[in-house]
């Protein structure tokens, strides 16, 4: 991870967009990768130059800025911007580091970007298993989505991931959301060892599992730590013992 904090402006307007990128240029040890001024935009620019940060103005014409971030595979820390503080409570259910009223002060958008900053630096070097990045660890963090509400929330804070449809509904945090993929999709880019696969339409993180139980059909029940239960099926009963060392 390169010293300077690279950022990308996302706002529908240019001249909002050119303000940024003025104060962004005063400042010491940052740097502006680029800029998008739509939805679509901001995704493909999001993929393509990797940022450590976005400035992400929440309302435009082709959608809103929680509609950039729905169904990325690891977002990037977002500081959001607007012209309207009723957006506030939303951007903070979402994780955001920040929330930025425009016009933006220069002295309100170093505060965040050395939040931002901070958050870069607590990344663990190697967390990743070498030579397979395309997996997720316990430490990334997906962006979810129910509603009106948003999260950033990080893997390992997933106790249980539940067929929904052709959608995956993911438990933390004694709460619930979607997220826009399918189970076996989602199962194919966690790094092994991370979920188990408990039955056809579940996948369980083992270190919530606070209790195993012997079940009628030869499988077990599982107590996660927020008093849910998962049946294990009996096909995959074998399997658990050997994860677990039953």
């Amino acid at each position: 991870m390169s010293t300077c904090l690279r950022v990308l402006v996302v706002d529908d307007a240019r001249l909002a967009r050119r303000e940024m990128r003025t104060l962004l240029a005063a400042m010491e040890g940052v740097e502006c990768i680029g800029e998008a001024d739509d939805v679509p935009a901001a995704r493909e620019a999001i993929a393509r130059l990797h940022p450590d940060v976005v400035l992400l103005d929440i309302q435009m014409p082709s959608g809103s800025g929680f509609d950039v971030l729905d169904g990325l595979q690891l977002p990037p820390s977002v500081i959001f911007t607007t012209a309207y503080d009723r957006y506030a409570v939303q951007a903070f259910d979402a994780n955001a580091l920040d929330y930025l009223l425009k016009p933006v002060e220069a002295s309100r958008l170093h505060a965040a970007l050395d939040k931002a900053r901070a958050r870069v630096a607590d990344v663990v070097p190697g967390a990743r298993p070498a030579g397979d990045p395309a997996k997720l660890g316990a430490e990334d963090t997906v962006f979810l989505r129910d509603g009106e509400r948003c999260w950033f929330v990080a893997l390992g804070e997933i106790s249980r991931i539940v067929v929904d449809g052709n959608y995956a509904r993911l438990w933390f945090r004694g709460q619930s959301a979607m997220l826009s993929r399918s189970l076996s999709a989602l199962e194919a880019r966690l790094e092994s060892g991370l979920f188990f696969r408990a039955n056809r339409n579940t996948l369980v993180n083992l270190r919530k599992v606070r209790g195993v139980e012997l079940s009628v059909a030869d499988g077990y029940d599982l107590t996660l730590e927020d008093g849910s239960q998962v049946e294990v099926s009996r096909r995959q009963a074998r399997e658990l013992r050997e994860r677990l060392a039953l």
